[in-house]
């Protein structure tokens, strides 16, 4: 009954409806698996481990632990939290494996109304676990899967055509991530950006706009609503020369915006050959992350502790072939986590990825590059966007995103060479992160027949 009023209504009275339902489930998916991190974390690493992970401006610029008070304990604690995921998952609801965000653009093309509410819950608690114990991962994927899951709930729930009920996961994508990295903007554009690898999907823009700004208020008022990085000066563009220096990290994002998927799908390839039972893997993977944290910290937990003492200046007594390393080593280390089976998002490791590149870039330039920045946190900013907007396919989104999330606006432009030259790489040689992604929507079934 209400879902025969609500699709009677004119386009724009049910997408306000539709976005503002999405929006706060979206806000409050945010908030509960913000908390659930939060407490995994505490438990996982904190206790057991006895490390205290850095934080970002925007929780509080906690500096972190300098050592682990039980480093024998690291290996164990992040293949057990492996374990937990694994044995969630595989018991409960296997589509919860992996990178929630790559199940949600499937639903978006193929099954808008498929997503079941056990998987959203599992998928918080393995992501929980796997995250908070010390894995490579990021929070956008399970938050992104809270929300398109509430999206394809609607869609059975008031029966929308199968247009809109893809429309309301994609929405319900876009909102969760927007909301989870304090970037409404950015996240309404994802709704948008993030299921074509080669388009853009328009109708997806103005509920997105709804849902996002009441994801972005929930999630803030719980929470804060700072933005999630500070930097320690505002980007000024006074020199045209650093064009060229912008244009090689653009270059050098691009080929770490082709290598990240192929190394994290190549490990997902080799776990699938593994002849071992599914629910073990996870913990297989976070052993060898485990061990690598003990050389390299910055592989554990989400790691946006670690970009912000990137743009704080604070790893400037790293050995460079250390900085050159961490966004390799990092691409390993989440490969290990997710690939194998474990449960988080690839979005924020990408973010990660991206600050290391233009933070490595910036050390070898900076000494002999006439007009460089004074500090790597422009260089670390436009790698966050040109790398995993590459890899993701989503440049547009991905820019805003992390302008938004540093609030770094007077940065775009730089920003946009670098990102375009990225991308031309990443399309040459036709990679992304979203395996679900379709080039173009005229690959889409939904619409073109009666299965929603």
């Amino acid at each position: 009954m209400i879902g025969g009023h609500v699709n009677r209504q004119s386009y724009t009275v049910k997408w306000l409806i539709l976005g503002t339902l999405i929006g706060i489930s979206a806000g409050l998916g945010a908030v509960v698996f913000y908390e659930a991190l939060v407490l995994a974390t505490h438990i996982f690493l904190g206790i057991l481990v006895g490390y205290k992970v850095p934080t970002p401006a925007g929780e509080g610029n906690f500096t972190g632990s300098i050592h682990y008070l039980r480093p024998w304990a690291l290996p164990l604690v992040v293949a057990g939290g492996g374990l937990i995921s694994g044995l969630l998952v595989f018991t409960w609801a296997p589509e919860a494996e992996g990178h929630g965000t790559d199940a949600a653009i499937d639903a978006v093309h193929h099954r808008p109304r498929g997503i079941r509410i056990r998987a959203v819950i599992i998928k918080v608690l393995a992501s929980a676990a796997t995250i908070g114990s010390g894995g490579s991962g990021g929070r956008e994927g399970p938050t992104a899967q809270i929300s398109a899951g509430f999206g394809s709930l609607l869609a059975r729930t008031f029966n929308l055509s199968p247009e809109d009920g893809s429309l309301a996961v994609s929405v319900g994508i876009g909102s969760g991530i927007g909301a989870i990295f304090s970037a409404p903007l950015g996240g309404a554009v994802l709704s948008a950006d993030i299921v074509y690898s080669d388009d853009f999907n328009y109708a997806a823009l103005l509920p997105g706009f709804v849902a996002s700004t009441v994801a972005y208020v929930i999630f803030g008022e719980f929470e804060n609503f700072k933005p999630l990085f500070s930097l320690p000066h505002a980007y000024v563009f006074d020199s045209p020369i650093q064009l060229l220096w912008f244009s090689i990290l653009g270059i050098v994002a691009g080929l770490v915006g082709v290598l990240y998927p192929k190394v994290f799908y190549a490990a997902v390839s080799l776990s699938h050959h593994l002849h071992i039972s599914p629910k073990l893997k996870p913990a297989i993977g976070g052993l060898l992350v485990g061990l690598m944290g003990l050389a390299l910290p910055e592989m554990l937990g989400t790691g946006y502790g670690w970009i912000q003492k990137g743009f704080d200046a604070r790893l400037l007594d790293l050995p460079i072939i250390i900085v050159i390393a961490l966004p390799l080593a990092r691409i390993v280390a989440t490969s290990l986590s997710i690939g194998s089976g474990g449960s988080g998002g690839v979005f924020g490791p990408g973010m990660v990825i991206g600050a290391f590149t233009g933070m490595a870039v910036w050390r070898i330039l900076s000494p002999i590059a006439p007009g460089m920045t004074h500090d790597a946190a422009p260089f670390m900013v436009v790698g966050m966007m040109a790398s995993f907007g590459s890899s993701a396919r989503a440049p547009l989104a991905v820019m805003l995103m992390v302008a938004q999330m540093t609030g770094s606006i007077s940065i775009i432009a730089p920003a946009l060479l670098a990102v375009g030259i990225a991308t031309f790489i990443v399309k040459h040689f036709d990679v992304s992160i979203y395996k679900a992604q379709l080039h173009n929507s005229s690959e889409s079934t939904i619409g073109k027949n009666n299965t929603p």
